[in-house]
């Protein structure tokens, strides 16, 4: 492709400014590497230590949850009251039938008039 009006020093500066962009976008693809290839983590200075529960702790925290198991177990308790499922009359439905009906009749009247 030929640029009539374009001088050779332009196209050579703008190679110049390619090929340090060029530069510079590989130092920062060595850098990302060079941090990928360190570890993902956080070192084990910025990591926070866990917090465990001793053997007795967990004991104790199992032994109440049987105890919490047992209870609702051996508990008596009526189960949850529901409430009743609400039911449309047939004199209700059949309205809401014909309302349905009537507005389905006006609706293709008017796509009718419309042609």
């Amino acid at each position: 492709m030929t640029y009539p009006n374009v001088s050779m020093d332009l196209f050579q500066a703008a190679l110049l400014g390619d090929e340090k962009q060029k530069a510079l976008l590989d130092e920062r693809i060595a850098e990302i590497r060079r941090e990928l290839a360190a570890g993902s983590g956080p070192s084990d200075v910025e990591r926070k230590p866990r917090r465990g529960m001793s053997a007795d702790g967990r004991a104790r925290v199992a032994a109440a949850q049987r105890k919490r198991w047992a209870g609702l177990k051996n508990s008596e308790a009526p189960p949850a009251k529901t409430k009743a499922k609400r039911k449309m009359s047939a004199a209700g439905r059949k309205r809401i039938i014909e309302a349905t009906r009537k507005r389905w009749a006006a609706w293709w009247a008017a796509k009718a008039a419309a042609k």
